[in-house]
């Protein structure tokens, strides 16, 4: 998420949502912390969509209850977001307003064009934004893609228009500022497909992103080709592909689909399967059919699973559990480390230069990406000829303001992150995070004990309860010693009217440095003093 703002004015640019790293144990998604726009949400004039995937679109059902304005995106961009506003109930309250390429649109003292560019999913656009200071490009997610399934390449012609009549600013898209060369063309894929299809005896799963619409269709007409029926499993594929199919993205070949319960009336040889789960997420459809515990589809001797796909940062672990379980059931798997099953939808080190060249900026600021691959990027830029003090690496929740002079860093803003547990938004933070983190490692050991509320004499107890730290039945002389520690400090002599809250804390520390003593382990300990 960007903001851009003048004067009493701000357009919003994406507004995407992260998954959990592995430290955020129980969390199902990380939304932008959007104070800085809720504080000034009068000032908002827009959300400005450069397509649809979820970590460009996917907050917005949490944060528009709280900043409402217009949203302008593509015709399925706006597709995939009505779908999620009508799961959140929101889908009457909001203001979408569809654009396409070659659209201008005038927000105050902003004049937005959009142009087309290719990426893994259709009706993909930079924004070029004109400002009172000077004209503003945002590459949006690109590659330049010759050979592109819809035959759309990247307009080229469009950008190197704006760079002739001057750039104040490009913010590029720097996911791929690592890898050298070109990226492959999506075209390619298809070719593999149809390489692996003709030697495939069985059924064959193909797992990628849902929101890959691209790489759908090509797994579709491979499938026509071979005179194979299609079923599609996982309920964000058949959405998608409901919703693209609908909006006219995805061309359906004859009556090639076939329901899910109908599987087994077609044989092996005249199948495919369309599965979400490409990353190993433990509920999705291709993790259970890996683990046999999806209902419809088990895996066999002679099946061929494609994962058209590579694995997130974070999420390299849970693939790789996904890929041995398909082994161990018989199938053969192809995958991105092995074969050449996926292509990248982000621009590589030398498409990177070109879209430098392209739009010759007088200032840069790479974008998208974790802060090594901006550092790479904004090395990219002085190597193309951008002088070192007009390049800006920045980090989330720091301000820059532009003029005609060199950038400089404003206030901070707040722009951590706000995680989505269940129904609860926000309400687990860094302390609830840090307890999970202790209980996955340690355990918890939990003390009850009885006292006279008078005397301050231990009435009954203490009572030791112990989860995830050590099994009870096996180790009863290291709870009698616990037990024993902990009488040892209530019934510390010289002790005068007890002071329970203090005692507590003398039972833990006491007792968190036995424990450590004896088992080097720190569990969470929670004595509970029951007064009567």
């Amino acid at each position: 998420m960007m903001a851009l703002e003048y004067d009493e004015n701000i357009v919003v640019i994406d507004a995407g949502l992260m998954f959990p790293e592995e430290e955020m144990l129980g969390v199902d998604l990380v939304l932008p912390d959007v104070t800085y726009l809720v504080e000034r949400k009068e000032k908002v004039l827009a959300f400005l969509l450069t397509h649809g995937h979820e970590d460009h679109v996917g907050s917005l059902p949490y944060i528009l209850p709280k900043v409402s304005a217009p949203i302008y995106g593509s015709r399925l961009t706006l597709g995939f977001i009505k779908n999620k506003l009508r799961e959140h109930k929101l889908a009457e309250e909001v203001d979408l307003r569809e654009i396409k390429a070659g659209d201008v649109v005038e927000l105050g003292p902003f004049k937005v064009e959009f142009i087309h560019v290719a990426h893994s999913i259709p009706d993909t656009t930079a924004l070029a934004i004109q400002t009172p200071v000077g004209m503003v490009i945002h590459s949006g997610d690109f590659k330049m893609d010759q050979t592109p399934v819809d035959g759309k390449p990247t307009d080229m012609a469009r950008l190197s228009h704006f760079g002739n009549h001057g750039v104040m600013l490009l913010m590029s898209d720097s996911t791929n500022a690592e890898r050298d060369g070109f990226t492959p063309s999506e075209r390619t894929i298809g070719e593999a497909f149809q390489e692996l299809f003709g030697q495939c005896p069985g059924r064959i799963i193909i797992s990628t992103f849902a929101s890959n619409i691209y790489r759908i269709q090509q797994a579709l007409n491979t499938a026509a080709r071979y005179k194979r029926k299609v079923a599609v499993i996982g309920r964000s594929m058949v959405n998608n592909l409901t919703i693209a199919q609908e909006l006219g993205y995805i061309q359906m070949p004859g009556d090639i689909l076939i329901k899910v319960q109908d599987i087994n009336k077609e044989p092996d040889e005249r199948l495919v399967i369309l599965s979400s789960g490409s990353q190993g997420e433990p509920l999705s459809a291709l993790t259970r059919i890996a683990a046999q515990e999806h209902p419809q589809v088990k895996l066999k001797s002679g099946d061929t699973v494609i994962l058209s796909a590579t694995p997130i940062p974070g999420n390299e672990e849970l693939v790789s559990r996904t890929i041995n379980n398909c082994y161990k059931h018989g199938a053969r798997v192809f995958y991105s480390a092995r074969n050449r099953v996926h292509a990248s939808g982000h621009a590589s080190r030398e498409e990177l230069k070109l879209m430098l060249n392209l739009v010759r900026p007088k200032f840069f600021m790479p974008v998208h990406g974790e802060f090594r691959h901006l550092a790479l990027h904004s090395e990219i830029a002085q190597e193309v000829g951008i002088a070192k003090d007009r390049v800006i690496v920045t980090d989330d929740g720091n301000t820059v303001e532009l003029s005609d002079s060199l950038p400089h860093f404003g206030n901070k803003v707040p722009a951590g992150y706000v995680f989505v547990d269940g129904l609860g938004v926000g309400d687990v933070g860094s302390v609830v995070l840090r307890d999970r983190r202790v209980l996955s490692q340690d355990g918890i050991f939990i003390v009850i004990v009885t006292v006279d509320k008078d005397t301050g004499q231990v009435v009954s107890g203490p009572d030791l309860i112990s989860r995830g730290f050590v099994h009870q039945q096996t180790s009863d002389a290291l709870l009698e010693s616990a037990r024993q520690q902990v009488l040892g400090t209530i019934n510390k002599p010289g002790r005068g009217n007890p002071e329970w809250q203090v005692i507590k804390n003398s039972i833990r520390d006491s007792l968190s440095k036995f424990l450590y003593e004896q088992m080097r382990r720190r569990p969470m300990i929670i004595p509970i003093v029951v007064e009567v």
